[in-house]
């Protein structure tokens, strides 16, 4: 069992629009580059021992066997320096240019090439999340048409699903050969579904079922009936699907959920949806994932702008630290909990989809790197629970 791990992250998304034109890179936007060492030392002033953490994949990945790492290294060895454990997240929403999108059926052997040259060069690094929320990139790249190949059908969305998961699992299998105590924190939302109305309730079933493929593919649970007829409709095989099956690497696992207030969804009886807000909470929906894969978990993104009040994002840590405990003592083995992110954020309010410089407040530091009172409060729920989960 792992050490109970209190972390934040660097946003790290990436992903392209306007047909590929504009890089939407959140290092960038929100000054990263500029202040990558002040960023670390106000992680460690936190009392934060554990960073989801995505070297800018455009950046590093020049060409096949290419790669620039003058950044990587500063980063990390800044982090070894610190004491501060890296979660290494080594592809979050974005490809280089020369892949071009999810869409290239290359694109998962050319990052178990990837994979394989960083755990080389980082070997000291233990804990990873190969892709980040394969479930959100396939659905916003394939399937509304928001990132990357902003394509908008089942097939697409099918294909990148697929093709995210088997560079996860690749990747999962080239660390292990050089790292065996790996273990990999999969960050991936957590997702619910609810019927507005009793014309409803069957398509919200089917996109109860639905949400659970990216994770059914990573842990190599075979598909139910529902799940393996809609891939085998969009373009799947039956020995892609067998593939999954066949090299999952469960006992390395740690699943990584989300959950923001707009992770659950009402479905009207047409298909369409709407946000619910926080209508069940994270605590009983974690718990039909922790039910249905058996592994540890760890809660890797939760966040919400400080608002009018001043006080919106501090409630909402508690909320989610009580629902956390809540899991804890109803027997499930949670092994960390995480705000995202470090720094407020950049157009995180429309999804990325437009570049309008919209400033979203719900960092623990604002983008003057001036800590906001969620900042404070993580502070001091890291300072009284650390050591103490148990009790």
């Amino acid at each position: 069992m792992l050490p109970f791990m209190f972390a934040t992250g660097i946003e790290s998304s990436s992903p392209t629009i306007g047909d590929g034109r504009i890089r939407r890179d959140q290092m960038e936007e929100c000054g990263h580059y500029r202040q990558w060492k002040k960023d670390l030392e106000l992680v460690a002033q936190l009392g934060i021992r554990t960073l989801r953490y995505g070297v800018p994949l455009h950046r590093t990945w020049l060409a096949p066997d290419r790669y620039d790492w003058e950044f990587a290294d500063q980063a990390f060895g800044e982090m070894r320096r610190l004491g501060i454990a890296p979660i290494a997240d080594l592809c979050h929403f974005g490809v280089p240019d020369w892949i071009g999108n999810f869409q290239n059926p290359d694109f998962p052997t050319l990052f178990q090439g990837y994979a394989r040259a960083f755990a080389t060069r980082y070997p000291w690094i233990g804990l990873y999340t190969p892709v980040n929320e394969m479930y959100v990139c396939a659905k916003f790249s394939a399937l509304f048409g928001w990132w990357n190949e902003q394509a908008r059908d089942q097939r697409s969305y099918v294909t990148a699903l697929k093709h995210l998961a088997k560079a996860n699992v690749l990747g999962m299998h080239e660390i292990v050969k050089l790292r065996p105590d790996a273990v990999f924190v999969q960050s991936e939302s957590s997702e619910y579904f609810h019927a507005g109305l009793p014309d409803a309730v069957e398509e919200a079933e089917r996109r109860n079922q639905l949400r659970f493929l990216s994770l059914d593919f990573n842990y190599g649970r075979p598909l139910d009936p529902m799940q393996r007829d809609f891939v085998l409709a969009h373009g799947m095989t039956a020995d892609e699907c067998r593939f999954f099956e066949e090299h999952a690497l469960c006992g390395h696992c740690v699943l990584g959920s989300d959950y923001y207030m707009t992770n659950e969804h009402q479905v009207d009886p047409d298909g369409a949806t709407h946000d619910a807000g926080e209508t069940l909470g994270y605590a009983m929906i974690a718990r039909e994932y922790a039910e249905r894969y058996g592994l540890p978990m760890m809660h890797t993104e939760t966040n919400l702008d400080q608002g009018s009040r001043g006080d919106e994002a501090v409630d909402w840590l508690r909320c989610q630290w009580a629902h956390v405990r809540s899991l804890m003592r109803s027997g499930v083995p949670v092994v960390g909990f995480t705000w995202f992110s470090l720094t407020d954020q950049i157009d995180w309010n429309i999804e990325l989809r437009e570049a309008r410089g919209v400033v979203n407040p719900r960092g623990l530091y604002d983008l003057q790197r001036r800590i906001r009172p969620v900042g404070t409060a993580y502070r001091d729920l890291i300072a009284a629970w650390e050591g103490r989960i148990g009790t």
